[in-house]
């Protein structure tokens, strides 16, 4: 049977580069990309719908084009992009509330994917090893990302319910990173100097850019209906990826890292923000065995993979002295003129 799929948040580099693996797709018909702003590459066969899903308009979108699977890939990790964390927020719960009430109405829609997060099982000092997907937070997110997260997926877990004839996937996706994609990652990992949270060295987990793309296809495309951890396999300390970036590492002690935090995310270095900062210090890994065993899916990179491509194409260090201690100095002095940590 030919398939129509709508992609939400085709401007951003996971919604359009989906749109294009789908074009080749010989059982999808039609595929519609929607968003708030253009697509920022060519979107080949596809037809690109400027609407906001906050807007009950994407009910008629979805109506009129007879649409039976549904991808949402617009749960936003960053507010710079949009405006701000109040729009972020807005984009993420709201539109997904809406969406999913476009879906409820929309007698055609079979299959709806959801790009979800492993940020949804928070970052403590008492994380288990590894989380399952079937395992509850230590320490639910209580803000940002994780915390939008946890919503979205609270409202779809009511839409199954609501709509048990719609195969529903989520996919919990560790931090992208690759040669292509931006993230706060890839931007923190480019700075000339990396700073960190003295006294921790958090694991980390990536899935490349490549292998989050296919997932998603065949999510797509295929009959896989759940919940699933999406990463590559194994762990990088935070130390370790510094060291394989070559980028020295500036230790920041505690109650100095929100002011450090402020003055990179004013400086538009990358986005630096408490949810962020929990990550760098405890870390989180998840297991991703139902990927494999039951999704079908092992992904070609491990973390560390991964994490390497992303430097053979961005460039590895050393930076120069002179760099590193430049910006040494600037944090520091921001620091000693604000007080510093006890001020």
């Amino acid at each position: 049977m030919a398939r129509v799929v709508l992609v939400t948040g085709v401007a951003r580099y996971l919604g359009g580069h989906l749109v294009r693996l789908l074009n080749d797709e010989p059982d999808v018909e039609r595929v519609i990309g929607v968003d708030v702003a253009p697509a920022r590459s060519e979107l080949g066969r596809a037809e690109f719908v400027r609407a906001d899903i906050r807007n009950p308009i994407i009910a008629k979108v979805i109506a009129a084009a007879e649409v039976d699977t549904v991808v949402h890939t617009s749960v936003i990790a960053t507010p710079p992009g949009v405006g701000g964390r109040s729009t972020m927020k807005e984009i993420n719960v709201i539109g997904t509330m809406q969406l999913l009430a476009a879906c409820q109405k929309a007698p055609s829609v079979q299959r709806l994917v959801v790009k979800s997060t492993t940020a949804v099982y928070g970052s403590s000092p008492r994380d288990p090893a590894m989380y399952t997907e079937g395992m509850e937070p230590t320490a639910m997110p209580r803000s940002g990302y994780g915390k939008d997260a946890v919503e979205v997926e609270s409202y779809v877990r009511g839409f199954a319910r609501r709509r048990p004839d719609v195969d529903v996937t989520v996919l919990r996706f560790a931090n992208f990173i690759g040669p292509r994609i931006q993230t706060p990652f890839t931007s923190y990992f480019s700075m000339p100097v990396v700073p960190t949270v003295l006294g921790y060295d958090a694991r980390l987990q990536f899935i490349h850019e490549d292998d989050g793309l296919e997932v998603l296809r065949l999510a797509t495309v295929g009959d896989h209906r759940g919940t699933y951890n999406v990463s590559g396999d194994g762990v990088l300390l935070l130390s370790q990826a510094a060291r394989r970036a070559g980028r020295p590492i500036l230790s920041v002690p505690g109650p100095a890292v929100s002011l450090v935090g402020n003055l990179i995310r004013r400086a538009g270095l990358t986005d630096f923000s408490p949810e962020q900062v929990r990550y760098l210090t405890h870390g989180r890994a998840v297991d991703s065995t139902l990927l494999r065993e039951v999704f079908g899916y092992t992904p070609r990179y491990t973390t560390v993979e991964a994490f390497d491509d992303f430097v053979r194409v961005q460039g590895r260090g050393p930076v120069t002295p002179e760099r590193v201690a430049a910006v040494e100095r600037q944090l520091v002095g921001a620091l000693g003129g604000r007080g510093g940590p006890d001020g």
